[in-house]
């Protein structure tokens, strides 16, 4: 069956997650006088931010307790103090602010412009509706995509399969005919191919997956499937 529907993961494989997060947390630290050694700090916030992604999808935190935790983690492991107070306020200031940031992965526009004139374009992110949207509309990813799902309007994250059929309805679009493409293996790939589409894993970070599934390390490598 011909791919008719293409469905892209946001954050770490269109829109560029930690640098745009690293700008964000950059400019709040120097508004509210946070001093501290920036590179130990985002030596521990991603991996710990990872950690709280999953225990998140698996609802084990909830949105509360993983804005604060992240950062109340990231501070312990500093040995950094600050007030609960503060970490809340950070953590308010960060979201307000991300979206103001809009690098995008290498080659996503590229690939776009690309994808654009042959399929239908869509989004299944597990990013926080609020933020998504504004991420979208000021990198200007918007004007590729027809539709843009969040886990928090369907009320389930990848890879539950609800999210994915949930998808394929509002999309008019056949899993047979639909091909995800993201950088968790979990959540975008596993979760893909258990919901009948096929899938991509974009694995810029070089992790070990099943030789059977369809990688690439660069965007513009898509062009060797689509």
């Amino acid at each position: 069956m011909k791919i008719k529907h293409v469905f892209f993961d946001l954050d770490h494989t269109l829109w560029d997650f930690d640098a745009n997060s690293d700008q964000s947390f950059r400019f709040i630290f120097d508004k509210l006088n946070i001093d501290l050694d920036f590179s130990m700090f985002s030596g521990y916030y991603y991996p710990i931010n990872e950690y709280y992604w999953k225990l998140f999808r698996e609802d084990n935190v909830s949105k509360k307790d993983l804005r604060f935790g992240r950062l109340n983690d990231t501070f312990k492991k500093m040995n950094h103090s600050i007030s609960d107070a503060m970490i809340n306020k950070l953590s308010e200031a960060y979201i307000d602010n991300l979206s103001n940031y809009n690098l995008l992965i290498e080659g996503a526009l590229d690939i776009l412009d690309y994808l654009k004139p042959k399929y239908n374009l869509h989004i299944i992110t597990n990013g926080f509706q609020e933020v998504q949207g504004l991420k979208m509309e000021k990198s200007g990813l918007n004007a590729y995509f027809e539709t843009v799902i969040t886990s928090e309007e369907v009320g389930v994250k990848k890879p539950n399969p609800k999210i994915y059929n949930y998808a394929l309805k509002t999309c008019n679009a056949m899993a047979s005919e639909s091909i995800m493409i993201g950088d968790n293996y979990e959540a975008d790939v596993i979760g893909a191919i258990d919901s009948g589409l096929d899938a991509i894993f974009y694995n810029f970070k070089g992790v070990t997956s099943s030789k059977n599934i369809k990688t690439v390390t660069q965007l513009l490598q898509l062009k060797q499937y689509l």
